[in-house]
């Protein structure tokens, strides 16, 4: 580990560019056998983290983006004041559906088996979760289609969140405050 090993010296955080399985293919090599959760349990106790990146680097403001923000922040309070729903709508990354590799951790004995490679012709197909949060129940409704990310889908999740949530929860509600996450918003009139 010692010439693998890499860190922060002002933080003090320590971190390996080797993976928990590599190190424990290692370690089996010299007879002492451990899956890699265990390796990563064990590298934890000695002061090892997952490194990520983070997001701090800025790119130049646009000087209308705090007048946005202002204006969206005072319609939510508006809309929420007056009993009104408001939702944040957005779509997620479309996910391949078959053995392929995906970022989830279980405990287990043994991996399982996928492919090796995320090809869409692998595929038995795409599948596109959509989203519609409402902000002030703090409910998120989530979807998942089977086509494209098309303004008809959007539309389509919406009209079924309200069907199926929105008119019980705001039975008065004659107006919707959505907020997109492309940074536009729309008012809509039922």
């Amino acid at each position: 580990m010692k010439h693998d090993t890499a860190g922060d010296p002002v933080s003090g955080i320590l971190w390996t560019r080797r993976t928990t399985e590599k190190v424990a293919d290692e370690l089996a090599s010299g007879g002492i056998e451990v899956c890699p959760n265990t390796v990563a349990k064990l590298l934890k106790e000695l002061g090892y983290r997952l490194r990520v990146n983070a997001k701090k680097l800025n790119r130049q403001k646009d000087p209308g983006r705090d007048v946005q923000f202002a204006y969206i922040a005072a319609m939510r309070e508006n809309f929420s004041q007056a009993g009104l729903p408001v939702v944040s709508i957005d779509a997620k990354h479309r996910e391949l559906v078959g053995e392929f590799k995906n970022a989830g951790t279980t405990w287990v004995r043994e991996p399982v088996a996928v492919l090796d490679h995320d090809f869409l012709s692998d595929a038995t197909g795409v599948a596109l979760p959509y989203g519609v949060y409402d902000i002030d129940a703090n409910e998120a409704c989530v979807s998942v289609g089977a086509t494209h990310d098309t303004p008809d889908f959007a539309v389509d999740n919406l009209a079924r969140w309200w069907v199926c949530h929105g008119r019980r929860r705001y039975p008065e509600a004659t107006e919707l405050l959505v907020l997109a996450d492309s940074g536009a918003q729309q008012r809509c009139t039922m």
